[in-house]
C-alpha cells in the first residue's frame, strides 16, 4: 500500500511506516529515550530526505512533550523549578549557538572574499 508524500517527492509503504512508528514508540516507552533519536535515522533509511525528516520527527517531539507535560501537571508531579532551569539553560545555548554560527559564518565569508580578491 504505497503512498505519495507529495512535499518529500518520495513513496513510502504506509503500512510500513505505522509499523514502524508503532516499534519506535514501544522502544521510546521501554527505553526513556525520545522517538525522535529512533525515528529521524529511519526515515531517513527508507529515502526521505533529512531536511524532511527532521522537521517531521520535531513536530513529533512537540506533541509527545506536551502529552508528556500534561500528565505530570495532571498528577502533580511538574515540578516547575526545574522547568525553568531547563528553559533558561535551552535559551542561553540557543543564543550562545546562533552567536557562534554568526562568529563562524562572518569569518568564513570574509576569509573567502578575502581568499578570492587575491586571486584576482
Amino acid at each position: 500500500m504505497e503512498y505519495f508524500l507529495p512535499i518529500a517527492q518520495v513513496e513510502i509503504n504506509i503500512l510500513f511506516i505505522f509499523g514502524l512508528s508503532l516499534a519506535v514508540g514501544i522502544l521510546s516507552g521501554l527505553f526513556g529515550v525520545g522517538g525522535g533519536f529512533l525515528m529521524t535515522p529511519f526515515l531517513i533509511f527508507l529515502g526521505i530526505p533529512p531536511a524532511y525528516a527532521v522537521p517531521n520527527e520535531a513536530s513529533n517531539i512537540l506533541g509527545t512533550s506536551v502529552s508528556g507535560s500534561t500528565t505530570h501537571y495532571l498528577k502533580g508531579t511538574l515540578d516547575y523549578k526545574m522547568g525553568l532551569m531547563i528553559v533558561v539553560g535551552g535559551t542561553i545555548g540557543t543564543l550562545l549557538g546562533l552567536f557562534s554560527l554568526h562568529v563562524y559564518l562572518s569569518y568564513t565569508w570574509n576569509f573567502n572574499a578575502y581568499s578570492r580578491s587575491i586571486r584576482n
